[in-house]
């Protein structure tokens, strides 16, 4: 499984958030130790492709308050 991210340098570190979570930004001081900074957010449990982790129920059941979530509009 593959998930999309965008990143940027701030005063030395790499500083990002997945795609479809902006709301949740990490940081690193390299490329790798962001990239697993992002892994650990524990999105989804030990089954691939599974979306049942507890952070993922709060993001997409709107637990918080704020939380921007991401769609797609299919154009016809």
């Amino acid at each position: 499984m593959e998930l999309g991210y965008t990143y940027w340098k701030d005063d030395g570190w790499y500083v990002g958030h997945l795609d479809e979570y902006s709301d949740y930004t990490t940081q690193g001081e390299t490329k790798e130790e962001f990239e697993e900074m992002l892994r650990s957010l524990e999105l989804f449990d030990n089954q691939p492709g599974s979306r049942t982790s507890p952070l993922y129920k709060d993001i997409t059941t709107f637990a918080f308050p704020f939380i921007k979530q991401h769609g797609k509009l299919k154009i016809v």
